[in-house]
């Protein structure tokens, strides 16, 4: 069975940096992709970034790319989503997934159904 746990989330101001941790366990090896993705209030699912199984390829949202960024350590079964300069748009919840993955392309790996399992998610706050 697969757990996905995250942590990391809290509150900071515009332009404050926090890295989101996500440790899994009963994940094939080196088989998952890995996804993480946000929910603010009275919006959809938006996926923000993914990351292939060996950690060679990484996918980011227009609204993040340049600002986040994506990684894991495949010894420690932890992926982590660090995020720099952040705003207030940026307020949500941040979930972490996973999926044995076989198609890599960035339009699967950023849509929500391609994952089958997901952590319980951390709430990121950015004020101004």
């Amino acid at each position: 069975q697969v757990r996905l746990a995250e942590s990391g989330g809290g509150s900071v101001h515009t332009g404050g940096s926090l890295r989101l941790s996500c440790v899994a366990s009963g994940l094939a090896d080196n088989s998952a992709c890995m996804g993480w993705f946000r929910q603010a209030p009275g919006k959809g699912r938006e996926g923000i970034a993914a990351i292939t199984p060996g950690g060679t390829i990484q996918y980011y949202a227009d609204s993040v790319k340049g600002r986040f960024a994506v990684s894991r350590d495949n010894t420690k079964n932890v992926g982590y989503l660090q995020m720099n300069r952040l705003q207030p748009d940026d307020t949500a919840m941040y979930y972490c997934a996973a999926t044995v993955c076989r198609d890599w392309q960035k339009d699967t790996l950023l849509r929500a159904t391609t994952y089958t399992d997901w952590g319980q998610g951390t709430q990121v706050t950015v004020s101004s």
